[in-house]
């Protein structure tokens, strides 16, 4: 018996999750068994899919039969399938760990804790449907069901510094959302078009209203996506968030939107990148990089240090759009789509890792936090893990990204470029180091009661780990994809 269609898997990864939350907020519960086999099915799908895309390659499908430009259809390409499998192994290792860690909340929290997993699953259904849409209105209406089932997610742990977070973040995403929007009216009013394919063959580069419609675009994507200087409502949304939220926000929420970032200026907006975008996005980039890890750095608080590095890890990926070039494009936009697949990894097995030493040190302080012992040293061990991965030693999938952008930059020449990776990749090192030596050389001392640390808050975070360091040897094979334009 072979796999499912393709067809048929998107299907399944598309609408499983949303019409799973749709039962769980109509039966007020959270059975157990339904998430996790949701989730697990889901992951298998994404799996699955995989495996097709692997065999068969780039593929379109039609939905209800009709095509563009009348009809929308979904296109599954390899770079898609990468985030669509890293999605489920988050929202499968978020799943179980949210089970475990909102098991026995009580009072307004634990009330809260009951619209946990149909929120994320929302957010995990949106996430599926932006890495197939295949026009600039659907890829609007997945980011928005991704947005907002974000916001609510940030507002669940009902404090006041999070509720504040979570309305900084709305307003940010409404921002993002409308200047979006105006580009996508722009273009449609230029051109009558909205497939991205029919849009890259009408494309014209000196027209004002394509540029116009470009800029908006990108604007609306990098607020979105929390791309410095753009990055000001992200350290507070993600860093005082509950653990599991954080994870899926800065592991996935942010990288779809910068993947989204790659999807149209690798597309429809590439003959723009003549005209100097490539090294205005490339310092947007550096700048994110420096101000991100020296925040980072300074930080007191371990969930607000982790929010930091996200704004400095996604530096390295900004760095995608000056070092491409048309010899070495499809190895760059690859480097550019592994660096987000690590990130997922790393950082949501960073933040599940965090959320378990926070609870287990009864302190969020990094110099308050227990040390390598008992069952906490499960959780030190996948902090060690995913900051190897965030580094880039090898051979881990950080390595693979980082490994394929330098190639890149010393091919070209591009120096500049090659010494902001550098020196992005020694301020990852300290901040993360730092941690390290403050908790593992000179740890608080154990409560003297200290809370049970179930399997379901180590397991998930350590098999993260575990995969952003062991993918890194499958994304050097040479049988790895190589067509990896993001909807090419």
């Amino acid at each position: 018996m072979g796999l499912p269609s393709t067809a048929t898997l998107v299907v399944i990864l598309v609408t499983l999750p949303l019409a799973t939350a749709t039962v769980l907020f109509a039966s007020g519960r959270q059975p157990r068994t339904l998430i996790l086999a949701a989730a697990l099915l889901l992951a298998c799908a994404a799996l699955a899919l995989g495996v097709n895309v692997q065999l068969e390659g780039i593929s379109v499908h039609p939905i209800g039969g009709w095509t563009a430009p009348l009809g929308i259809h979904w296109q599954v390409t390899p770079s898609g399938t990468v985030m669509l499998v890293v999605t489920a192994l988050v929202g499968l290792a978020g799943a179980v760990y949210g089970t475990g860690y909102f098991l026995h909340r009580a009072g307004p929290e634990g009330r809260m804790a009951r619209v946990f997993m149909p929120l994320w699953l929302f957010a995990w259904g949106g996430l599926n449907a932006l890495f197939v849409a295949a026009d600039l209105f659907n890829l609007y209406v997945a980011l928005e069901v991704m947005t907002l089932a974000s916001v609510a997610l940030v507002a669940l742990s009902a404090r006041r510094l999070a509720l504040q977070a979570a309305m900084r973040y709305l307003l940010a995403g409404l921002f993002g959302s409308m200047i979006y929007l105006l580009g996508v009216a722009l273009l449609y009013g230029q051109y009558g078009v909205l497939d991205l394919d029919a849009l890259a063959a009408v494309m014209d580069p000196q027209d004002p209203g394509s540029r116009a419609g470009a800029v908006a675009l990108t604007v609306g994507l990098l607020a979105k996506a929390a791309i410095f200087p753009l990055h000001f409502w992200l350290p507070g949304a993600h860093g005082r968030a509950e653990p599991p939220v954080s994870a899926m926000l800065s592991g996935l929420v942010v990288a779809a939107a910068f993947y989204l970032l790659l999807r149209l200026w690798f597309g429809p907006l590439a003959g723009l990148l003549n005209f100097g975008v490539g090294a205005m996005l490339g310092t947007l980039g550096a700048g994110a990089l420096l101000w991100g890890g020296v925040l980072a750095l300074l930080q007191r608080r371990l969930k607000m240090m982790v929010a930091y590095s996200t704004v400095s890890q996604f530096g390295f990926a900004m760095l995608v759009f000056p070092l491409a070039t048309a010899a070495n494009r499809d190895a760059v936009v690859a480097g550019g789509t592994l660096l987000l697949a690590n990130h997922a990894l790393a950082k949501a097995a960073l933040f599940l890792a965090a959320g378990t030493l926070v609870r287990a040190s009864a302190s969020d302080r990094i110099g308050n936090l227990v040390g390598f012992s008992g069952r906490a040293r499960w959780a030190w061990l996948a902090v060690i893990l995913a900051s190897a991965a965030l580094i880039g030693v090898p051979p881990t999938l950080g390595f693979s990204a980082k490994w394929l952008l330098l190639q890149a930059a010393i091919a070209e020449g591009a120096w500049v470029w090659l010494g902001v990776m550098l020196g992005g990749t020694l301020l990852t090192f300290a901040y993360l180091g730092r941690l390290l030596e403050r908790a593992l050389l000179d740890p608080a001392p154990e409560p003297t009661r200290p809370p049970l640390l179930t399997l379901a808050l180590l397991l998930p975070a350590l098999l993260l780990a575990l995969l952003a360091c062991v993918l890194g040897l499958w994304a050097l094979d040479d049988d790895m994809p190589t067509q990896w334009i993001p909807g090419s």
